[in-house]
């Protein structure tokens, strides 16, 4: 018995959308995560790109349970000395780029690395309903129904 090694042409990727009105935050990330390195899969192998075009609507409207939404704080530093600069979840779902925050949490649970920054540029994340990628007809993943815990109503 050999062990299964994938090549670039046993690779099929397909497209699905996930609508994340309502989703847990850390939930999600987990599940998108794992579906952009192909871990889902029969055929997963580590070093190739297996995973699935992730697109995601409606990610201003994830929820963070407890106190995170004031209380979890996003770090960065303008490389200038002194230079820590700091920003609350709230702000950020507030302000003008409210997919960030899904946007970090998936990429910070992915490996580092140039495969990847390949795998994660097969997401899409909107904060709004609309997308441009209806031509790759999306399937549709339901990910409040895999679990109860998934979905939250506020």
């Amino acid at each position: 018995m050999k062990t299964f090694s994938a090549t670039p042409s046993d690779i099929e990727k397909s497209w699905i959308l996930i609508d994340a009105e309502g989703l847990v935050l850390g939930r999600l990330a987990s599940l998108i995560a794992m579906r952009l390195r192909g871990k889902h899969k029969a055929s997963y192998t580590p070093h190739m790109d297996d995973g699935d075009n992730i697109v995601v609507i409606n990610a201003g409207h994830v929820v963070l349970t407890g106190n995170k939404r004031a209380g979890k704080i996003y770090y960065w530093h303008t490389g200038y000395p002194g230079g820590i600069k700091s920003r609350t979840a709230d702000k950020i779902l507030d302000g003008k780029h409210p997919e960030r925050v899904l946007q970090k949490a998936i990429e910070r649970m992915l490996p580092r690395g140039p495969l990847a920054r390949k795998q994660f540029k097969n997401l899409k994340v909107y904060a709004g309903p609309e997308h441009p990628h209806e031509a790759q007809n999306p399937v549709k993943l339901d990910v409040a129904a895999l679990n109860t815990k998934n979905a939250r109503s506020a």
